[in-house]
């Protein structure tokens, strides 16, 4: 039972949301193996807010789909009717509408509380059950205007659902248009939980308060001088592994993953290039303000960014145990406000353009044009600023 006194004044965070999925699978019933149904309770803060069904629908282990879809009355029954004749065939309008015919989910019954009945709310839900037991094989089906399904069928439409009938939607989850909307969905719930729920792509939120906000928050610095100190030490081993030996484009590692202009490079170089991670892995662990002070710096940066990006993915146990006793913060982890925030400009990033090859020329049109300054490789350890040099007797 959802617990109504809890959301009370309270704000639709979704970084406060998860979900449980409660199936009951009989091992030896036959009538299970074709129609498989999860409960799903949506939980905030330890407290029941909602709930909804999903129910796979799978045509090849199913004796009759139809039959057994329709045995559950229901929506269960309409979506069988309309998608299926009476030998428990796909209907062939059914089999024009999506690109592979071959299992359906049904998401249905829909139940979320007041602060959380908000159709990017549920879309973010629908997204994550999709997701968890889909392939690209399967169509997803939401009721259009049943009795209770407004909030549902938004949300199938901000999902990219399209309309089968007067009585259904569908996403094929075969098509690429699904997995960009769903991508915009958790973007814009990742911008909420950022916010405390609040809205900033809202055109009535009022976000000037924020944007003087530190973005590197203490988890987030942690975060970013373990991504910045597993580079070094690859950097390091790198280095010392390669020495002059120039790299081909398309190499792995550190090295290889930067432009093409740097490829020819020698170990000297190299060297300095590790030692622009540890100088920046420094500077977070002893709370200073981030700036990369060279265009070495500024690529050690950008890279360390994308290392902790990928570390909040993959590597979540590494980073529980990380940030375990620092504070949390609506800020934590925003890789993107980083990026937009810890650099004058991204000038260094045109050089993985192949298109502007050349630019690194200091004598070129495109370079004078844009005001560009040490990109040539052997200028990258150049500081910006002679007075904000490190020190030059720092090492490994």
């Amino acid at each position: 039972m959802i617990n109504q006194a809890a959301t009370t004044g309270a704000k639709a965070d979704p970084a406060t949301l998860s979900l449980e999925f409660r199936h009951i699978h009989r091992l030896i019933d036959p009538g299970d193996e074709g129609v498989q149904i999860w409960q799903i309770q949506v939980i905030a803060d330890d407290k029941a807010v909602g709930s909804l069904r999903a129910t796979r629908g799978l045509y090849w282990k199913a004796d009759n789909l139809r039959e057994r879809m329709a045995d559950e009355q229901s929506f269960l029954a309409l979506v069988a009717q309309q998608l299926l004749d009476e030998q428990g065939r796909f209907s062939p309008q059914f089999e024009e509408f999506v690109d592979m015919t071959g299992s359906v989910l049904v998401v249905d019954e829909l139940d979320l509380a007041a602060p959380w009945d908000d159709p990017w709310i549920a879309a973010g839900l629908a997204a994550s059950i999709i997701d968890r037991l889909t392939d690209n094989q399967f169509a997803v089906v939401f009721p259009r205007v049943a009795p209770g399904a407004a909030l549902l069928a938004e949300a199938a439409t901000l999902l990219a659902a399209e309309p089968f009938s007067d009585d259904l939607l569908i996403i094929d989850t075969a098509l690429a248009a699904p997995e960009e909307a769903a991508h915009r969905v958790q973007e814009r719930l990742r911008s909420r939980a950022r916010y405390g729920g609040a809205d900033p792509w809202n055109e009535d939120w009022d976000g000037e308060e924020e944007e003087d906000e530190e973005v590197l928050t203490p988890r987030t610095r942690t975060v970013l001088r373990l991504a910045l100190e597993e580079l070094a030490g690859q950097a390091w081993s790198e280095a010392t592994a390669l020495g002059d030996k120039p790299l081909h484009r398309g190499a792995g590692g550190v090295f290889g993953a930067l432009p093409p202009v740097t490829l020819r490079q020698d170990g000297n170089w190299r060297r300095q290039m590790a030692r622009s991670f540890d100088y920046l892995a420094a500077d977070l662990s002893s709370g200073v303000e981030v700036r990369p002070r060279c265009t070495g710096e500024e690529m050690a940066l950008h890279l360390g960014i994308a290392r902790a990006e990928g570390l909040t993915r993959n590597r979540p146990r590494l980073v529980r145990e990380a940030v375990a006793d620092l504070p949390q913060h609506r800020r934590d982890f925003d890789w993107t406000a980083c990026s937009a925030g810890l650099f004058e400009d991204h000038d260094v990033l045109m050089l993985f353009d192949d298109s502007l090859d050349g630019v690194e020329d200091s004598g070129s049109d495109v370079n004078q044009a844009l005001g560009m300054v040490n990109l040539a490789p052997l200028d990258w350890f150049t500081p910006f600023d002679p007075e904000q040099a490190r020190a030059v007797d720092r090492g490994h």
